[in-house]
């Protein structure tokens, strides 16, 4: 038994592109970008293109796909343009991940800068809600931890459980990411002792049904440091042993675990990586 495991996939070219891409790979999970990560807005891809998808993802038995957002979506900021501009931005890729059936669009939640916390917090919550007001359906909106630093929300499971109980919808998930947690000072070392105490304390601030997914990327920057920066599997600060003893937490197994890795070519998440991934579970 192990979690279904994928990779962020490059749809240059086509959506459809994306599953040929993850086909070359091993992913059985795949995680794209519905639109550039540097441009605020997104457009809805054809009818064509959507059919075109679907039908390789299922030829290909790839159910499973989740988007990621803009990086420059930040709906803590003080500036008033940014916020409305990260709203629409989410409006739109949100609306991207219900047209081609995707499971949820993952997200950053972005920094307060010099603002105050408590209003980024609050500004924050009502854009998701605005956000999933208006696009009906089922595609989710899954915040993701942050590295901390720079005023960052969403460093804490305290903070993201504040946030995620403060918008109250079935519609709002969880992604972890395993890189993020280390650099951001949860957890020093993937131990079995230590992942148990984080996800204990995961469960009591948000509860584990509402994890979704799992970045998996090893850390090219040091416990504590809060740079996000990645680092491919066993090359990094967090090891190949603390993927092996990640994979032996069955409570994680209902999650995707998807990589964001460099790739050993520097193209991006491989094969070499997502082997290497399900060998932790041998």
């Amino acid at each position: 038994m192990r979690p279904k495991i994928g990779a962020h996939v490059s749809a240059a070219g086509g959506l459809h592109k994306a599953v040929e891409n993850a086909q070359k790979i091993g992913a059985e999970v795949i995680q794209i970008f519905g639109a550039s990560p540097r441009s605020w807005r997104g457009a809805l891809p054809a009818p064509e293109a959507v059919k075109k998808f679907k039908e390789a993802a299922a030829a290909a038995k790839i159910g499973i796909v989740y988007l990621h957002a803009s990086y420059l979506v930040n709906l803590a900021g003080a500036n008033p343009y940014n916020r409305e501009q990260s709203i629409l931005s989410l409006t739109d890729h949100l609306k991207i991940a219900e047209s081609i059936g995707a499971r949820g669009l993952i997200f950053h939640l972005g920094s307060s800068g010099e603002g105050d916390l408590d209003a980024a917090k609050k500004q924050t919550t009502d854009g998701l809600k605005k956000i999933l007001k208006a696009v009906p359906g089922n595609a989710k909106l899954i915040m993701e931890n942050s590295s901390g630093g720079g005023a960052k929300l969403g460093f804490s499971f305290r903070e993201i459980g504040e946030l995620f109980h403060a918008v109250g919808s079935k519609r709002l998930g969880i992604c972890y990411d395993t890189a993020h947690g280390f650099e951001a000072g949860l957890i020093d070392e993937y131990s079995p002792a230590k992942i148990k105490k984080l996800f204990d304390d995961f469960d009591r601030s948000i509860g584990l049904e509402h994890l979704d997914a799992l970045h998996i990327n090893d850390s090219k920057t040091a416990y504590g440091s809060h740079h996000d920066r990645h680092e491919n599997l066993g090359r990094g600060e967090i090891g190949l042993t603390g993927f092996k003893n990640l994979a032996k937490d069955s409570r994680l197994y209902a999650a995707d675990w998807i990589l964001e890795v460099p790739g050993f070519d520097g193209l991006g998440p491989d094969k070499k990586n997502i082997e290497t991934l399900k060998s932790c579970f041998k």
